[in-house]
């Protein structure tokens, strides 16, 4: 899809796509501010390039990609809509997050994939434990004094808190003086905008698509520090069984994120 082949994504020739240079962005965009409707045409088209650099992030997963593309498309038209040339940030560092968030949105709110209720369950009882613990400690109890106190073990805590956690807005605001506020993808910085802040958002999803087992052992192994022959006896299968399942965990991961 990325080579320098011609490709069409819904309906639009991805290698002929134009490129702006910095200067007529600033001049498109004094002119969108002026009321200029109809120089956003030519600032979505010269800014593909933006959402096609994004789904290099979602290859080989089975996705439709004329989908993503048009979803990542709604992204970018937001993110000209509402970007400030007055926030000293390039327009990319603005639109990338808006542009990735708006995809992510679109997969969560279409996957089947729903947090269990006694998941959820566990998680409410591990957060009303860590917070009486807190203060009858004075300090953040530990895993194991958790697992200890609900009589549960600790990877199935570490696994229903990380599944109770809702994943925050890039559009939330971190500082509001009542008249400006400002969002956290207005936060980040032109050094910021590389793949590692992708790569993360990226590993939490490929974690969450691990099998139940799978999850385990990286949980057991990764977490809880658990050697093989240790996680093998816990859960019932051979030391070999929990080799060939951690491998074939990790490799998913690192091929994942690409």
């Amino acid at each position: 899809m990325y080579s320098n082949k011609k490709v069409t994504l819904s309906g639009v020739d991805t290698y002929n796509l134009p490129v702006l240079s910095a200067k007529k962005m600033d001049a498109l965009f004094r002119e969108l501010a002026s009321g200029n409707e109809a120089v956003r045409d030519e600032l979505v088209r010269g800014n593909l390039r933006l959402v096609l650099s994004v789904l290099k992030q979602f290859k080989n997963r089975g996705e439709n990609l004329d989908d993503l593309f048009q979803i990542g498309c709604v992204g970018l038209v937001k993110a000209i809509d509402n970007f400030d040339p007055k926030l000293g940030v390039k327009f990319s560092t603005y639109a990338v997050p808006m542009v990735m968030g708006e995809i992510r949105r679109y997969l969560r709110d279409n996957n089947a994939i729903r947090v269990s209720r006694s998941v959820r369950k566990i998680a409410h009882k591990a957060l009303q434990k860590k917070e009486q613990m807190a203060k009858e400690l004075e300090r953040e109890p530990t895993i194991n004094e958790l697992s200890d106190a609900l009589k549960l073990p600790s990877e199935e805590i570490i696994f229903a808190l990380d599944a109770n956690y809702e994943p925050i807005s890039l559009s939330e605001p971190v500082y509001n003086d009542s008249s400006d506020p400002v969002s956290i993808e207005e936060q980040i910085r032109d050094e910021e905008c590389d793949n590692t802040w992708l790569k993360k958002i990226l590993l939490s999803e490929a974690l969450e698509k691990l099998s139940l087992r799978e999850k385990e052992i990286l949980i057991k192994r990764f977490f809880v520090g658990k050697t093989q022959v240790e996680v093998a006896n816990q859960i019932g299968i051979s030391q070999a069984q929990v080799s060939r399942l951690e491998k074939a965990a990790l490799d998913f991961i690192k091929e994942y994120i690409g």
